[in-house]
C-alpha cells in the first residue's frame, strides 16, 4: 500500500511539473486592467507585464498553502504511525 502511494505521488507530481513547464503565457487580467495594461505597453512601459505576473502569482498562493498544509499532516501521519509501531513492539 505504501508503495502504491508512492507511486501516485510520483506519476501526479511529474504530471504537474510537466504541466508547469509546457504552460503557455496566460493573460490574467479584467477587461479594464487589461485595456490600461495595454495603453501602458503602447506608451513603453512595462507596467502591465508586472501586473499579470502579479495577478498570476496571487493566484498560485492557496495552491502553495493547500499543499504544505497537506505535505505536513501527512508527515505527522507518518510519524504517528511509526511512534505507534513502536508502541506495539514494546508492548509484546
Amino acid at each position: 500500500m505504501k508503495n502504491r502511494i508512492i507511486k501516485l505521488l510520483t506519476i501526479f507530481s511529474l504530471i504537474f511539473c510537466l504541466q508547469i513547464i509546457n504552460a503557455p503565457t496566460l493573460q490574467a487580467q479584467c477587461p479594464m486592467c487589461k485595456m490600461s495594461a495595454e495603453s501602458n505597453l503602447k506608451n513603453g512601459g512595462t507596467d502591465g507585464q508586472g501586473l499579470n505576473n502579479g495577478i498570476l502569482y496571487m493566484l498560485a498562493t492557496p495552491y502553495v498553502i493547500v499543499f504544505g498544509l497537506g505535505y505536513f499532516w501527512w508527515r505527522n501521519r507518518k510519524r504517528e504511525e511509526e511512534l505507534e509501531l513502536e508502541e506495539n513492539i514494546h508492548l509484546n
